[in-house]
């Protein structure tokens, strides 16, 4: 059974209380169903797409990717993109995750339709998405 902590994290009911909603997101963390739905933009301002989800570690804590939906009408024929989450940058003025990639370069970026789920156990995907982008692994 949760208990109530004060902070707003250990609810009985298991809900967030409505004076709870200042406390997913300080100047310096933010809550992961708060990154879930922001905008993921270039540079210019241009939106690209949106956070889909986050992938955690769960062995060392550490954000592995940002999952960016992109394309499709009304949540058809979206694709999925994994980004190395070191490559994007929560910028406040555009108030948005940014991130310098191009059409081209996302165009043929390690993907998956939402018929397929990526294989995020398999190193290798994890690898060809990492080199992709030219970042090093989360994992190294």
């Amino acid at each position: 059974m949760a208990t109530s902590m004060g902070s707003g994290f250990g609810t009985t009911s298991g809900t967030m209380r409505s004076g709870d909603m200042e406390s997913r997101e300080t100047e310096r963390l933010i809550a992961s169903d708060k990154v879930e739905g922001t905008s993921v933009v270039r540079p210019n301002g241009d939106t690209i797409g949106e956070i889909e989800r986050v992938m955690i570690d769960k062995r060392s804590g550490k954000v592995a990717y940002a999952v960016m939906s992109f394309g499709g009408i009304l949540g058809m024929g979206e694709s999925y993109y994994p980004l190395p989450w070191a490559m994007l940058k929560y910028n406040e003025a555009l108030d948005g995750y940014e991130v310098d990639i191009t059409e081209e370069q996302l165009r043929g970026a390690p993907s998956y339709s939402g018929e397929d789920e990526f294989d995020w156990s398999n190193r290798e995907w994890g690898n060809r998405v990492h080199d992709y982008y030219g970042s090093r692994p989360y994992w190294s």
